[in-house]
């Protein structure tokens, strides 16, 4: 992880970054838990705002901060970074989930996950979470604006493979439509659609929000090969904000994801 890392930090000091909405004096997040032990991940667009800061937008300190900083490091500026720093980052990144974690957003993802026989909280912490952005911004992904979003994909959309490349991760679940539309375009894996009637969501007016499962095997991202072949699962729904996501809905995902899964040698 450490040459990802060290290339991820090179392309904050990029100009077209800063018009982008990038927090840079966050660090980049490569994962979310210990990457270089972890058979599964999920996959994400880009780290929230809340990972650095708190509701009133203060940097979160002390007990409650997530990732380093500039300011935590002591450094001014990310050309600064020396070993210890990058050692640093990425043990904040391993212990994630022993410290402060974002829970109201990972717990619903983790339970969908168990049933692959994974977990981001397990004492051998089986599972990590990856974002396509490596980046955090200060608006959500979908207040940025489409010149914003390109930019950051043009800048980072090789960052997953470059962190998948060694990493013994068998498979790859993307939570929700988004994901797999942007997935797909800067991976150039085709993912299989299916529809799955036991995941619609229902609506008082108007027709029901179908639910669609989508399955693909991939030894290559964004051009770059990796050591093993990937099975990559998705799924429709955001677990965390689509509406009406219901408890059979979530547990009907589970289940899913335990049959489509099964069979992967870890």
């Amino acid at each position: 992880m450490h040459t990802a890392l060290t290339t991820l930090l090179d392309r904050l000091a990029s100009p077209a970054i800063s018009r982008s909405n990038v927090i840079r004096w966050g660090c980049p997040v490569p994962s979310f838990g210990n990457l270089s032990s972890c058979s599964v991940a999920t996959l994400g667009l880009n780290p929230s705002n809340r990972e650095f800061v708190d509701e009133s937008g203060n940097e979160l300190r002390g007990s409650l901060r997530r990732f380093p900083t500039l300011g935590s490091l002591g450094l001014d500026s990310w050309a600064d970074v020396d070993a210890r720093h990058l050692g640093t980052i990425i043990s904040s990144c391993t212990d994630y989930f022993r410290g402060n974690p974002y829970d109201r957003w990972f717990r619903k993802l983790d339970h969908v996950i168990s049933g692959t026989r994974a977990s981001y909280y397990s004492p051998v912490r089986s599972a990590c979470h990856l974002d396509l952005i490596p980046y955090a911004t200060k608006q959500k992904w979908g207040e940025l604006t489409p010149k914003q979003r390109s930019t950051l994909f043009d800048i980072a959309g090789d960052a997953l493979g470059l962190l998948l490349r060694d990493a013994p991760v068998r498979i790859l679940v993307l939570n929700g439509s988004s994901v797999v539309r942007y997935f797909q375009e800067i991976s150039g894996v085709e993912m299989e659609p299916r529809q799955i009637r036991s995941w619609s969501l229902p609506r008082n007016q108007g027709m029901d929000v179908k639910g669609i499962a989508y399955r693909a095997r991939t030894t290559s991202l964004a051009g770059v090969a990796l050591r093993q072949e990937l099975l990559v699962l998705g799924f429709n729904h955001n677990i965390q904000s689509s509406f009406g996501v219901t408890r059979e809905v979530l547990q009907a995902i589970r289940s899913w994801l335990a049959r489509a899964s099964k069979g992967v040698t870890w």
